[in-house]
């Protein structure tokens, strides 16, 4: 449950309207999610964060699409459930297939195991890898 009931869009100040109004343009929505309405009881992080969001998560080196399936990996191996589904949802918009997101899952799966195991192990990197 969350902590502060989320901002009612209709009933925002100046600036966080503004910024929601940006949110449903850029992600063409018409509803803003729970995340943004929620960290709206903080205007200046609201900006901020979706300012950097904006910046990271735009093409680049690395296409929005695959930007979002990284995303998606952070967030299951955080297990945020909220930031899954809906990059989830952000990838499959942009392009990622099904198959795409099963075998990203397949990849966090077996890097999270072999990274607990290296820790378990306490495995020395080898020399090449320096």
């Amino acid at each position: 449950m969350e902590i502060f009931k989320p901002i009612n869009e209709k009933k925002t100040n100046t600036k966080v309207k503004r910024i929601f109004n940006e949110i449903k343009k850029t992600r063409k929505i018409t509803k803003i999610p729970n995340f943004w309405k929620s960290i709206a009881h903080n205007p200046q992080l609201l900006e901020r964060t979706w300012n950097n969001l904006k910046q990271i998560m735009k093409d680049g080196a690395l296409d929005s699409a695959t930007k979002e399936l990284i995303y998606v990996a952070v967030s299951i191996t955080n297990s945020c459930s909220y930031c899954t589904r809906s990059h989830t949802f952000a990838a499959k918009k942009k392009g990622a297939s099904d198959e795409m997101i099963k075998e990203m899952i397949d990849v966090v799966g077996i890097a999270n195991q072999n990274n607990k195991l290296v820790e378990a192990y306490q495995v020395e990197v080898d020399k090449i890898y320096k």
